[in-house]
């Protein structure tokens, strides 16, 4: 009996770089030449290449790839393609990434579990834009290896001048990146020439081809932060088994191994550890695991369970890199589901403090990111999570920014380092407390928020409101926007990401009044859900009321009581609701008025009436 062959080594990697480089023809070559086409694939590609190629004479090998019916007829790569092949040495998992720019999200995506990228430059060409966004993007996303694959040097006529002007030209750019190993290899994917096998049109050149790279490349293990399990799922089948299941990331961990559980602190030891296949002593990274503790202890989804000797940062801020990967800009102090392995919350950026700009790596100044800007910044998060710097762990530094209403991935992001303002601060324990303000007061708080566009009565209503409850012996508050703008926000202006902070500072003043105990009434255009949503879960349920004040464009217009309007269409004034600037009609609102219809006192009746049904 002989023993079964050890498992071959598995190298993840991407091909990426501008549109139009050869990242699929590569690929397909790769496929081809280290005969892992089968006779029937090759007899589909031959009458695809006819049909759907870009080849004049011959097969197109990008078909091999590029799956999607779009690219086909395009020849692009629109979304990422995965190929396994394997050789006699190692085995290889390749993402083909599209090199569009709106696509820069489907690259990131292929690069977050690859160990090397390839980075193909058209010789004709060189180095464009979108190659250095995309060896940015993998060294943020941890890759260390990269090849840059000069293709298409048969159009070039294998200039060995003109590729080593490239080579010095990426090298330049690479050098303050700090990337890592970079294997520079002219290739014609077309041909087949350096891919799995030596050109002999490219004499001059002495190096490995693609294929002999990729199979002798070290794949020593980065430095990891320790045994790290991100919690999926609790598993309890039955009263006798309580199990925690997710998939090992950092280090590894065996029976016996003293624990913690984060963000909580609990500790336990390991007792067990179960898969599909049965009990384990010890497990590695990358496996699916389901692990018991010797302790009954809470443990839920979201929570990791790391080694007791390998600590992890708990933190409610963070400095990160960040991705913007949204047609829809990034507005500081907006507010997204952040989603960091298993765990879910609620993030915004606290403060942006630059952007890179790609092509000359300087740090810009910034207020707000468009698609495919990269820039560093602090998030807020609503709670403590568990988490490690990115360059430590990937599993536990790296998150994505959630829309909250498209559920739109928008950005992914890579965290620095936490915080530790934070960690410095402890709530002051009050003696008098917000049940004792109530008492007093002796009536329930609320915050009355009335939205809409400017000249829609939200203030003449408000106004009303307030004096009607003000006669009735409620205390009360009126938080008007216009008002705020001439002291506490008279630094912010009309940007959307001006008009998201002043929501942010109005909605956290309103917060306050009500902790206080008095009725608070907020006038604001206040034109996007988000912070309106924001608003709202600063507070107890039935404390906050969302009420539009309706009217229309052209009835706003009419009043126009402030000139506003008129000097918008003459433009005068810029990011002006309604004209230049969008406003978000609540969906859902508490209250609705429409006051082309309804009398100022009536209305007030309404806000009035829905206060005591709530009381």
């Amino acid at each position: 009996m002989t023993d079964a062959p050890a498992p071959r080594e598995l190298l993840r990697f991407l091909t990426c770089g501008s549109v139009d480089d050869g990242k699929s023809t590569l690929i397909g070559r790769l496929l081809y030449d280290s005969n892992q086409v089968l006779d029937d694939q090759v007899q589909a590609l031959a009458a695809d290449s006819k049909r759907f190629g870009t080849v004049v004479d011959g097969m197109d090998f990008a078909l091999l790839v590029d799956g999607l019916q779009a690219e086909r007829e395009q020849g692009i790569t629109i979304d990422v393609a995965y190929r396994y092949f394997a050789t006699n040495k190692r085995s290889f998992i390749v993402a083909d990434t599209p090199g569009h720019e709106q696509y820069t999200r489907n690259m990131a995506t292929g690069a977050s579990t690859a160990a090397l990228a390839v980075i193909l430059v058209d010789a004709r060409t060189g180095i464009a834009t979108q190659t250095r966004r995309h060896a940015y993007i993998a060294r943020l996303l941890g890759i260390r290896r990269f090849v840059l694959a000069i293709n298409k040097m048969d159009l070039i006529d294998f200039d060995q001048t003109r590729f080593d002007a490239i080579v010095d030209t990426f090298n330049a750019f690479a050098e303050p990146l700090d990337l890592g190993e970079v294997a520079a290899i002219p290739v014609s994917a077309l041909g087949g020439d350096n891919v799995c096998r030596p050109s002999e049109r490219m004499a001059w050149y002495s190096g490995p081809t693609v294929l002999a790279h990729l199979e002798d490349v070290s794949l020593a293990a980065p430095t990891m932060a320790g045994f790290r399990l991100p919690v999926q799922l609790a598993v309890r089948p039955n009263a006798d088994f309580r199990g925690f299941a997710g998939t090992v990331a950092g280090g590894g961990v065996a029976v016996g191994d003293p624990v913690t559980i984060e963000p909580g602190g609990l500790q336990s030891v390991i007792s067990a550890i179960a898969t599909a296949d049965g009990a384990l002593a010890d497990a590695l990274p990358g496996q699916a695991v389901t692990v018991q503790l010797a302790d009954h202890i809470d443990v839920s989804r979201g929570d990791v369970i790391r080694h007791a000797a390998a600590p992890m940062q708990i933190t409610d801020q963070a400095q990160v890199h960040l991705l913007w990967m949204s047609e829809d800009r990034l507005n500081p102090g907006r507010q997204y589901i952040l989603k960091a392995g298993t765990r879910s919350a609620v993030a915004w950026v606290s403060e942006l403090k630059y952007k890179v700009n790609i092509n000359t790596l300087e740090h810009t100044a910034a207020k707000t990111l468009e698609l495919n800007d990269i820039a560093v910044c602090n998030i807020s998060i609503d709670r403590n999570i568990a988490c490690d710097a990115y360059a430590t762990c990937r599993e536990t530094g790296g998150f994505i920014l959630i829309d909250r209403f498209s559920f739109e991935t928008v950005g992914a992001g890579m965290i620095d380092f936490a915080l530790r303002r934070a960690s410095n601060l402890t709530r002051q324990v009050l003696t008098v407390d917000k049940a004792a303000r109530l008492e007093a007061m002796g009536q329930k708080p609320a915050v009355l928020w009335f939205t809409g566009l400017s000249g829609a009565g939200k203030s003449t209503v408000a106004n009303r409101v307030e004096a009607k409850l003000h006669g009735m012996g409620r205390r009360t508050y009126m938080l008007d926007g216009d008002n705020v703008r001439f002291g506490l926000n008279r630094d912010l202006g009309f940007t959307d990401a001006d008009r998201v902070e002043n929501v942010r500072r109005i909605a956290e003043v309103a917060k306050l009044f009500a902790d206080a105990g008095m009725i608070v009434l907020v006038s604001v255009i206040s034109p996007f859900r988000s912070e309106r949503d924001m608003a709202r879960a600063l507070l107890p349920e039935g404390e906050f009321f969302e009420i539009h004040v309706d009217a229309s464009l052209e009835t706003c217009e009419a009043r126009d009581p402030k000139g506003l309007y008129a000097r918008a269409r003459r433009g005068e004034i810029e990011n002006f609701t309604g004209i230049s600037s969008p406003y978000e009609a609540p969906l859902n609102p508490d209250l609705k008025l429409d006051t082309a219809a309804l009398e100022v006192d009536a209305a007030a009746d309404r806000v009035i009436g829905l206060l005591d049904r709530n009381a």
